[in-house]
């Protein structure tokens, strides 16, 4: 009696293995461009909440005039400096993990992307403490892994991209007078 021992040849094993290889090959890149795409589409739909979220914050106040001075009076509009009167139990504008922005400087990241909020000027009473214009910017987080594009928003509720790498949709991070997007509109 002879025994046979059955199962797989090398070559048979090494078959398989270079064809999950291939496969392999060819899912990998797809996957990040899916990855870097949905970053994308989640930071130009935050890109609209700030600036729908902005709209409401105008027409809360009482003198209806200008925007928040800061990303936290959008997610505490009770809080000091923001709305007078208006009651802790009441509605924010935004979530608090967006709201954490900090105003002039890049922080809290999502998706993927840095973001920044840049005030206007100071409007003077009854407006007082609200501003003029602002800009809400992202830059991704490491260039074509994360993002490909800078994206911002602004108060005339233009979105903006640019695909220059690195900078922001706000003359390269500073709030100018009348704070206007330096990138074509999205469409």
């Amino acid at each position: 009696m002879t025994d046979k021992q059955k199962g797989f040849t090398l070559i048979e094993l090494l078959i398989v293995v270079a064809i999950i290889g291939i496969i392999a090959a060819i899912a990998i890149p797809s996957l990040l461009r899916a990855r870097v795409s949905a970053n994308e589409a989640a930071t130009v739909g935050d890109i609209r909440t700030v600036l729908s979220s902005q709209a409401t914050y105008q027409s809360s106040t009482p003198s209806r005039q200008g925007y928040a001075p800061g990303m936290t009076c959008l997610s505490t509009p009770s809080g000091a400096g923001c709305i007078p009167n208006y009651a802790a139990t009441a509605p924010t504008f935004i979530d608090a993990s967006l709201g954490s922005t900090p105003g002039g400087g890049f922080g809290a990241p999502k998706s993927g992307y840095n973001r920044a909020y840049y005030p206007g000027a100071v409007l003077p009473a009854p407006a007082a403490g609200e501003v003029d214009s602002f800009c809400f910017a992202t830059t991704a987080i490491i260039q074509n892994r994360t993002g490909v594009r800078s994206m911002g928003g602004d108060a005339n509720g233009i979105i903006g991209d640019s695909t220059a790498g690195g900078v922001d949709c706000c003359a390269g991070g500073v709030a100018p007078v009348g704070i206007q997007p330096v990138c074509p509109a999205m469409q």
